[in-house]
C-alpha cells in the first residue's frame, strides 16, 4: 500500500476569505450542510463547524519554523515544506467561556497522546502574532478558501492570544502531519465571535492525484462494449461551460476511431454526461453540444458515417458517484460510447 501523508494544520486569518456576514442571520447560524470532522482529529467538546471546504487534490505549505520580514516587508516563513494531495479544511467556533490556551492545550495533548511528536511550536503575539495577518498568503491558495459560511470572515478578525504548532505522527498507513493554529478573536465586528476562539484545520492527504490523461486503447474499448455494451471515456477534455473539444482530446480520439473503422458494422451513442453544477436544462443542452462535437470530428477527422454515430445529452441523470464531492464529479463528467 502506498505511503500515505495526512498534513493537518489549524491556522488564523479568514480575512482573505472573502465571505460577509450579516449580523441578522448571526443567531441563526448553523453548521455548514454536508461539512464533517476530519476523523483523524476530534474537534474540542462543544465546538460548532462554521466553515468547510475540501479538494480532491490541492498544494499547501506547512510551516515548521519561525515567520521573519522578508525584503519585500511581509513576513516569511524560513522553513516551510510544500505539499500536495487531497486537502480539507475545517473552521471552528469554540464555545464561550474557553480561553486559546485552553483549546490549545487540550489539542496538543490529544495529538501527544496519539504519539505525534512535534516539529514547531509558537505561542503568544511576540512569537507569532504575525501568523494571524499572513498565514493564509503565506500558507494556502485561493482554491482552498472555505464556502458557504459568511461568519467565518469574522473568526479572525483582530487575533489575541495565538498559538501555532506542527506536528509529525507515524502510523501503519504512513507517516500522518499536523498543524495547529489557535487564537481569540478580540474584535468587535461581530458579537457571535469576539472573545470566542476559534481554530482552523486544514488537512492534506498525500497520495495520487486521479490519472486522467490515461486513453483508452480501442482493443480495451471493443472488450468493454462487448461485454457491457457500453464504455466510459475521461480522456476527452472541455474547457468548463464550453462544448469544444480540446487538443489534448486527440489521443482517445483517435482510439475510438480505430475503434470504428476495425468494425465497420458497429453503430453507437455518443453519450455526453455532466455533474450536477447548474440547471438540469442547461446541462442537457451542454452535454448534448459535447457529445455533438465529438460525433463531428469523428466523421471530419476519421471519416466514419454519419448513420453509425448518434449524438445524445445525458446531462447530470445518469451519474456513477456522489456529487456532493469533487473527486465523485470528476467522475461524472465524461462521455460514454454505448451500442446501439
Amino acid at each position: 500500500m502506498r505511503a500515505m501523508f495526512v498534513w493537518v494544520f489549524l491556522a488564523t486569518s479568514l480575512a482573505l476569505l472573502g465571505v460577509c456576514l450579516s449580523a441578522a442571520r448571526s443567531v441563526a447560524q448553523q453548521e455548514v450542510p454536508g461539512a464533517r470532522d476530519f476523523p483523524l482529529i476530534k474537534r474540542y467538546e462543544g465546538s460548532r463547524l462554521i466553515g468547510y471546504a475540501a479538494k480532491p487534490y490541492d498544494s499547501a505549505k506547512l510551516i515548521v519554523g519561525k515567520l521573519n520580514v522578508g525584503a519585500n516587508g511581509q513576513p516569511s516563513p524560513e522553513n516551510w515544506r510544500l505539499l500536495e494531495g487531497r486537502h480539507t479544511r475545517l473552521l471552528y467556533l469554540a464555545p464561550r467561556q474557553r480561553s486559546s490556551l485552553e483549546v490549545f492545550r487540550n489539542y496538543e495533548r490529544d495529538l501527544a497522546a496519539k504519539g505525534f511528536t512535534i516539529l514547531f511550536k509558537c505561542s503568544g503575539e511576540e512569537e507569532c502574532q504575525s501568523f494571524g495577518a499572513e498565514i493564509n498568503r503565506v500558507l494556502y491558495p485561493a482554491t482552498a478558501a472555505l464556502q458557504n459560511n459568511d461568519i467565518s470572515k469574522f473568526a479572525f478578525n483582530v487575533p489575541i492570544e495565538p498559538h501555532y504548532l506542527a506536528a509529525t505522527l507515524t502510523t501503519p498507513e504512513g507517516p500522518v502531519a499536523v498543524s495547529l493554529y489557535v487564537a481569540t478573536e478580540s474584535g468587535a465586528a461581530f458579537p457571535e465571535t469576539k472573545d470566542r476562539v476559534a481554530v482552523l484545520l486544514d488537512v492534506v492527504e498525500d497520495k495520487p492525484m486521479d490519472q486522467k490523461m490515461v486513453t483508452v486503447d480501442a482493443a480495451k474499448m471493443a472488450d468493454e462494449i462487448n461485454t457491457t455494451g457500453r464504455v466510459a471515456l475521461y480522456g476527452l477534455y472541455f474547457d468548463t461551460d464550453k462544448a469544444e473539444l480540446k487538443a489534448e482530446s486527440a489521443p482517445s480520439l483517435a482510439e475510438i476511431g480505430k475503434l470504428l473503422k476495425a468494425q465497420p458494422a458497429l453503430k453507437v451513442y455518443i453519450v455526453g454526461h455532466t455533474d450536477n453544477a447548474g440547471g438540469f436544462d442547461y446541462n442537457i443542452g451542454l452535454s448534448q453540444r459535447r457529445a455533438k462535437s465529438v460525433v463531428d470530428k469523428l466523421m471530419q477527422s476519421y471519416g466514419i458515417a454519419p448513420d453509425r454515430l448518434k449524438p445524445v445529452g445525458a446531462g447530470m441523470i445518469a451519474p456513477v458517484a456522489s456529487n456532493d464531492e469533487e473527486a465523485g464529479r470528476s467522475k461524472n463528467r465524461r462521455v460514454e460510447i454505448i451500442k446501439q
